[in-house]
Order: C-alpha cells, then sequence, then structure tokens
C-alpha cells in the first residue's frame, strides 16, 4: 500500500470516517476486496457516494488509461468485498453485494459523480477514452 493510501486510512480511521486530506470530507470509503492473483486481502480507500442505501465508486484511478487493481479484484472476488463507511456515530462496516453499473445505467450513476464535482469530468482528458467503471456496493450485514 502506498503512503498516500496509508495516511487517508489512518486518517479515515481517526476521524470516524472524517478526511481533510484532498478534500473528502465523509465521503469516503474504505473497500476491502481480496487481490485477484494474489488472493491477499487489500484495502482501498475511495470516493463513495451515498445513494440509496448504498455506495456507489468509480474506477476513474485519477484519470489515468489504466483500470485500478481494486476495479479486477471487484470482478475476480465479488462475494468477499467490505466497505467500511462513515456513519452517525463513527464508522460502520459492512459485507457488500457487488453490482457493476450497466450501459443502462451507467449515464445516471455518472451524473451523480459529475454532479457532485467537475473533477470527474477533467479526469476525462487523460484517460484516453477510458470509460470508468462504476460499482453499486450495498450492504448485506
Amino acid at each position: 500500500m502506498n503512503d498516500f493510501n496509508t495516511t487517508i486510512i489512518n486518517e479515515f480511521r481517526t476521524n470516524n470516517g472524517h478526511v481533510e486530506t484532498a478534500g473528502f470530507g465523509k465521503n469516503l470509503v474504505l473497500l476491502h476486496t481480496v487481490g485477484a492473483r494474489s488472493g491477499e486481502p487489500r484495502i482501498s480507500p475511495l470516493f463513495g457516494l451515498a445513494d440509496d442505501g448504498s455506495w456507489l465508486v468509480i474506477g476513474s484511478f485519477a484519470g489515468s488509461p489504466t483500470t485500478p487493481a481494486w476495479v479486477h479484484n471487484l470482478r475476480a472476488h465479488p462475494d468477499s468485498v467490505a466497505v467500511e463507511a462513515p456513519a452517525a456515530d463513527g464508522i460502520e462496516r459492512h459485507d457488500t453485494q457487488v453490482t457493476e453499473i450497466t450501459d443502462d445505467d451507467w449515464d445516471e450513476a455518472w451524473a451523480k459523480f459529475t454532479s457532485f464535482t467537475d473533477q470527474f469530468v477533467k479526469y476525462t482528458e487523460t484517460a484516453q477514452g477510458r470509460r470508468f467503471p462504476i460499482f453499486r456496493l450495498t450492504p448485506t450485514s
């Protein structure tokens, strides 16, 4: 795990889900996955949008033309995913059902991200045409 992610994860846990670094505020979740090849546990801090009892996360990778590793992990092991998210009285951890947003619903989900911040639109300028995968994480526990 890189130093930036470690810093974000520590700040998230120390401040009950609030992260000032990079302006995340209460819009950060910690995604727990299993490595697609390694089988090792992984934690990825991600911008997460609360959406009707679920969270939406996007594989923008800050506009990289490469899909982030956590996306491969989600697709390889969708039944082994959990999320830590801000809650009214701290942080809650939930096992989740993962649903990748399909073509029919992608535009609507994308609009939720771009209406929150235009940074996602800026990311498309460097992504070399890559369409960012979007996932819904729905708590099962």
